[in-house]
């Protein structure tokens, strides 16, 4: 007897696939997502950098992939903070936060196979902290955390008696200009270390700190000490030691040791005082000779310096946005507003600055600017290849040579910034360059007088450099015009 045969609906074949088919697909999707999954890893120990050096900070992805097509960012503590970003292939600058420009470079030496680094120049204080690197890919970011130790080692420890009574002295050891803070200890001639009184840590206005700790030392304790004070991070350590004498242990009445003291040095006081008064009296015919040959010679120099003058134009594709250029390009003015101009590379974008539109390799030139009574200015000459986009540095190392005048007072510019004494404040300043002589001059033009005068070795091109400022409460100044130089009469004063 034969079975029946089942009969199947129409559509009963594709009804029972489907699920099997929806799962096929779930599981490519999956797989997909999975191999474009990534971790970021960073250095697992925080990256010591010294103040002023460069720092590193590595970052790479597992498993290796290339990072070409992704968006890099490195920030701080919150997302929008960006020291550097990189998207679409290139360096993103817009985000920046001001402080990084112009100190971030990201290497890419090895980024087909994930590995990237964030170089950070000049590295100040305030880097120090952690950083954030952050990963994106079309389905998928991840980040990781580096710590970056800006490491400065201070001055060497100075010890001193600050304090004495009944048979006890108070010592104080104090050491300056340290990050992080560091660890300051006191030992014995043995190296054993001894407790201290106090300790205490300040931070200075550059974000340094000052360590001070003390000791008390008795008739009865070991009077040779030492005083070290270690940064961790670069394992460095300073050391000073002291032989507390029996001078500070008196046994005589204290009163007493005071006032012969004081007698003994109001009578070193008036002997000095009087031999000094007299090589005051001798030397000054002698010393205001010597300055009347000086001023002769720089005025001849002067006036020699007129003979090497250039026609010198402002450069406006370099001016700040803030600065108002003349038609013919001999007046600079700074403005309230800041205007619509394209932020090229050659435009100056944190100082109010514009440079002249020559430059100069080799030989002598000079040029006039008339200042009036502006109240604030800075003049002189700069690199070429100055960074135009962060804050200016107004040192030889960066490639500036300039003097400038705030409210009556003159300084040069290298670091720390030279006084200058200027009897007749000069309405009219000339900039002299002698290239191959490795010298930049200014004079007063108003009473012919030499101002300062820099020496070195110069390298590249250098251009004119122009910062008309504001006068004092930040209201508008009255422009820095390039003025023509007279035409020189009179003998030849030498090659």
């Amino acid at each position: 007897m034969m079975g029946k045969v089942p009969s199947f609906a129409p559509g009963s074949t594709v009804s029972s696939a489907l699920p099997g088919y929806v799962a096929l697909c779930l599981a490519l999707q999956v797989h997909r997502l999975a191999s474009a999954r990534f971790t970021v890893t960073g250095p697992d120990h925080p990256i010591t950098a010294s103040l002023g050096g460069e720092a590193v900070l590595p970052c790479h992805l597992s498993p290796r992939m290339s990072a070409e097509d992704m968006e890099l960012r490195w920030f701080r503590s919150q997302f929008s903070a960006v020291v550097h970003r990189y998207k679409d292939g290139r360096d993103q600058y817009g985000e920046q936060m001001p402080g990084y420009q112009g100190r971030t470079e990201l290497l890419k030496d090895n980024i087909t196979s994930g590995s990237v680094s964030l170089r950070i120049r000049h590295v100040q204080v305030s880097d120090h902290g952690q950083y954030t690197c952050f990963f994106q890919s079309s389905v998928s970011y991840e980040e990781a955390l580096l710590e970056l130790q800006v490491a400065v080692s201070g001055s060497d420890p100075q010890i001193s008696v600050d304090g004495y009574q009944d048979g006890t002295i108070w010592v104080v050891c104090r050491s300056a200009g340290w990050h992080p803070e560091p660890k300051a200890q006191w030992r014995d001639h043995s190296g054993q270390l001894l407790p201290s009184a106090s300790e205490k840590i300040f931070k200075d206005a550059n974000g340094l700190f000052q360590s001070q700790i003390s000791i008390f030392i008795t008739e009865h304790s070991n009077q040779d000490l030492s005083c070290s004070v270690r940064n961790l991070p670069l394992n460095q350590e300073k050391l000073s030691t002291a032989s507390i004498a029996e001078l500070f242990f008196p046994r005589v009445n204290p009163w007493m040791v005071a006032l012969g003291v004081i007698l003994a040095l109001l009578a070193v006081l008036i002997a000095l005082a009087t031999y000094c008064f007299w090589r005051q009296h001798r030397a000054k015919e002698t010393l205001q000779g010597e300055l009347k040959w000086r001023r002769d010679v720089l005025n001849a120099g002067w006036e020699k310096a007129r003979q090497y003058a250039v026609d010198v134009t402002l450069d406006p594709d370099t001016a700040h946005p803030k600065l108002a250029l003349s038609e013919d390009r001999k007046h600079v003015k700074r403005g309230d507003t800041r205007q619509d101009l394209p932020d090229n590379p050659e435009r100056f974008h944190h100082c109010s600055c514009v440079l002249g539109a020559e430059g100069f390799m080799g030989g002598r030139c000079y040029w006039e600017v008339e200042v009036g009574d502006k109240t604030r200015w800075t003049l002189g000459v700069c690199r070429e290849s100055v960074s135009r986009k962060g804050k200016v540095t107004y040192t030889p190392e960066d490639g500036y040579w300039a003097v400038r005048q705030r409210d009556g007072e003159y300084k040069a510019l290298p670091f720390p910034w030279i006084p200058l004494p200027v009897s007749v404040r000069p309405s009219r300043v000339g900039i002299f360059l002698d290239y191959d002589a490795g010298e930049v001059s200014f004079y007063n033009v108003t009473d012919g007088s030499h101002l300062f005068t820099f020496t070195g070795t110069f390298s590249g091109t250098l251009r004119p450099y122009f910062n008309p400022g504001l006068n004092a409460g930040g209201k508008n100044a009255a422009p820095l015009i390039i003025c023509p130089v007279p035409a020189q009469t009179g003998g030849n004063l030498g090659p």
